[in-house]
């Protein structure tokens, strides 16, 4: 990804790999930094940067509050400087960074996180219902055939098949670990199918909350919230620990950059 490029084709297959990252610009560069006002990077889960915000110290930065920012999924506007802000602006997370010699950076750091992904198995109303109206909802709701797996990364299976293949591929979201995994039958059938599967207990059935639902959007309206109120809370990151003293051989000499 080009510093000074939007990247789209790039964060497009990063959104069709269903892989977090985020998105770093420069919003404000003041003399002398090398990064420039719309410069971008790329900050992915394993730390590695693609594109250009400024030199190491300005990377360095970068990097270390978008780890913290993609664990809690928030947002926010970094300012680096080589010097304490008596000033910070609401919203804004400030990094003195003493390796700078000049100049301070104003960054927004915007975390993109895939939606999260319910695989919903069979073709009837109920599971179309689940697609249209999980997809309505923001989830990345996906019709699947019954010989295709559970993704690792799936949030909740509804299996919606009617009797078909109920065991294979409950058995196959139990085993794969997928949070919630969800039944659509009858009470009595459910509680049938699930007392012979290993960790069946984790099995919802019949699945989603008990609003009285009657119509198969109602019921996929249910199957939804119930997902909602049962997913684990995102753990929120870290308060940024102080920027270490840089080792003299990391400061340029003179009036260099502050970021390269």
């Amino acid at each position: 990804m080009s510093g000074r490029n939007d990247g789209n084709d790039r964060t497009e297959t990063l959104r069709s790999q269903r892989t977090p990252y985020v998105l770093a610009t420069v919003v404000r560069a003041e003399r002398p930094t090398s990064a420039k006002t719309g410069d971008r990077a790329l900050v992915l889960p394993d730390g590695t940067m693609e594109g250009f915000v400024g030199g190491e110290c300005a990377e360095s930065a970068v990097r270390d509050q978008a780890l913290r920012l993609l664990a809690s999924g928030e947002s926010t506007l970094l300012r680096i400087t080589p010097g304490a802000d008596s000033s910070p602006l609401d919203g804004m997370v400030t990094v003195s960074n003493p390796c700078l010699s000049g100049g301070t950076l104003d960054v927004f750091l915007e975390t993109v996180i895939p939606p999260a992904l319910v695989t919903v198995y069979g073709d009837g109303p109920v599971a179309r219902a689940l697609v249209d109206v999980g997809r309505a909802a923001g989830f990345d709701a996906r019709p699947a055939g019954t010989a295709e797996p559970p993704r690792p990364d799936a949030a909740a299976v509804v299996v919606a098949t009617h009797g078909r293949d109920e065991e294979a591929l409950l058995t196959a979201a139990l085993r794969a670990g997928v949070p919630y995994v969800g039944l659509i039958a009858g009470r009595k059938r459910g509680a049938a199918v699930t007392a012979s599967l290993e960790g069946g207990d984790r099995v919802r059935t019949p699945a989603g909350l008990d609003i009285g639902a009657r119509t198969a959007p109602e019921i996929a309206l249910s199957v939804l919230a119930e997902i909602l109120a049962r997913r684990p809370a995102r753990e929120h990151a870290p308060e940024p620990a102080p920027a270490p003293a840089s080792r003299e051989a990391d400061r340029p000499e003179g009036g260099g950059h502050c970021c390269g």
